[in-house]
């Protein structure tokens, strides 16, 4: 089976990361399909992410997950606390019985350089850029997928939407080493939360993740 990450950050968190071979029929004999998805690979992606919450946490109740206005999954017992993400051919989850958690996973995009002025300072672009490429051979467009993959972790770590993603995120330092970075962050929306955001290079695709106590 192709699950080609996994890590038990502790004895009640775990994230994992599967890439997507199988057909659908391998999946719908595991979790259903539980709203309609007309486009076929976005369906793929969706169940997925549904088994690999099983994968990590078989007795995940993924059968009673809904789904805020915000689009984000839950489970209305909050038993658990997830995440998902999907890009291209791979899911990625995060899970944890007693931390609040966020994670995403992005394939570098050329468009991220013309859009970067909206989601980095120029004293993180600093920090997360010109810092790391003086000993790292990481290219400057994998550095912006992390750091947009750090922002997208920390969204989907407060849940309940409209952020701006420059002004209420705030990346204050970044060390990456081969393939492995931390950030130490700020979110500044209705609070000023610190926070700890791992990343993790997978072949091309970046995968990000953070926890929080409750």
């Amino acid at each position: 089976m192709p699950l080609v990450y996994q890590k038990n950050i502790n004895s009640t968190t775990k994230v994992g990361v599967w890439h997507i071979v199988e057909d659908e029929a391998f999946f719908l004999e595991q979790v259903p399909l539980q709203r309609e998805i007309t486009h076929p690979h976005k369906r793929l992606q969706h169940l997925a992410g549904r088994f690999l919450l099983k994968e990590l946490f078989p007795d995940f109740p993924y059968e009673l997950i809904r789904i805020a206005n915000t689009r984000k999954p839950f489970l209305e017992n909050d038993v658990y606390h997830f995440s998902i993400s999907h890009c291209g051919d791979y899911a990625a989850v995060i899970v944890s019985s007693n931390h609040r958690v966020g994670v995403d996973i992005e394939l570098p995009s050329e468009k991220l350089e013309n859009v970067k002025h909206k989601f980095l300072s120029t004293e993180e672009e600093e920090t997360i850029i010109s810092r790391n490429q003086v000993d790292n051979p990481r290219s400057t467009l994998d550095l912006l997928t992390i750091a947009w993959s750090i922002k997208e972790s920390m969204f989907k770590w407060y849940g309940i939407g409209k952020v701006d993603f420059k002004e209420h995120m705030q990346i204050d330092a970044f060390s990456l080493f081969n393939d492995k970075g931390v950030a130490h962050c700020r979110f500044l929306k209705e609070m000023d939360k610190s926070l700890i955001v791992h990343s993790l290079f997978i072949g091309r695709n970046c995968i990000t993740w953070v926890m929080t106590e409750r």
